[in-house]
This record gives C-alpha cells, sequence and structure tokens, in this order.
C-alpha cells in the first residue's frame, strides 16, 4: 500500500511517501514568482505621469506557474492508494479543487485536507505516519 502525504504552500510541497515500512521525502519547489507591484505616482505633483499597474497580468501569470507546479506535484503521486493534503494557506485548498476538477481518479484517493503550520522534515514525516496509523486504526 502506498500512502501519501503531502505538506504544500506556494513555495514549495514536501510529499511524503509511505510504503511498505518506508518513508521517502521528495521536495518539490515550485518556481511561482513573487511579484511587488511597481506603479502608483511617479511625483508628489497633482496631476502629474502616473503608472498603470496591470495586476491582472500578474495573477494570470501566478495562476499558470500554479498549474504547472500541481502537474509536476501529480506526477510524482499518481499511482497513491491514499493522498492527505496539508499546509498553511490557500494553496492545499487549490490543489484539492485543480484534483476535483482534472484528476478525478486522483481526488477519490484524498482522504482529508488540513491546515498545518510550517514544520520540519521529520516533524512533516512524523505528521504523515501518525495520521496514517490513526486511519487504520478507526478503520478496524
Amino acid at each position: 500500500m502506498k500512502d501519501i502525504g503531502i505538506w504544500i504552500d506556494k513555495d514549495n510541497a514536501c510529499i511524503v511517501i509511505l510504503e511498505k515500512g518506508k518513508e521517502t521525502i521528495v521536495w518539490v519547489p515550485s518556481n511561482i514568482e513573487h511579484y511587488r507591484i511597481h506603479g502608483g505616482s511617479g511625483t508628489r505633483l497633482k496631476g502629474g505621469p502616473q503608472d498603470v499597474v496591470q495586476d491582472s497580468r500578474y495573477l494570470e501569470r501566478e495562476k499558470h506557474q500554479l498549474k504547472n507546479f500541481f502537474k509536476e506535484i501529480i506526477a510524482l503521486v499518481k499511482d497513491a492508494d491514499a493522498l492527505a493534503i496539508f499546509g498553511p494557506a490557500g494553496t492545499n485548498e487549490k490543489f484539492k479543487k485543480e484534483l476535483a476538477t482534472h484528476y478525478k481518479y486522483l481526488d477519490q484517493k484524498v482522504v482529508i485536507v488540513r491546515k498545518e503550520d510550517s514544520m520540519t522534515d521529520n516533524q512533516m514525516k512524523a505528521l504523515v505516519r501518525d495520521f496514517y496509523t490513526a486511519e487504520r486504526a478507526s478503520k478496524k
């Protein structure tokens, strides 16, 4: 049985794979650009030149980068028997929504989506291991 836990945020994903008593951890960087909007008034004078900020362009680029990030993760977890998704912000919920929309066979394997703060590698391994241990104990 291949149980997988994913801790995901906008910067990277940590995939913990539990298979045949072994734990493997894989980090996937997101490569999502963090943009800072430059713009506003170029002068303090009223009616001076102003830059127009096109944040829709940045948001669209971010959306495409997020989709590519999700595709990388999905390629690594496509043969999972069970998926648990954790993360500190809304990225974990966006990932679940992407699975529900475009990857229904994987969406059916998701057992939980839960908010979790940042943690070390060992804490992530323990979180996933403890979750699946408790999950199996509750089914008996």
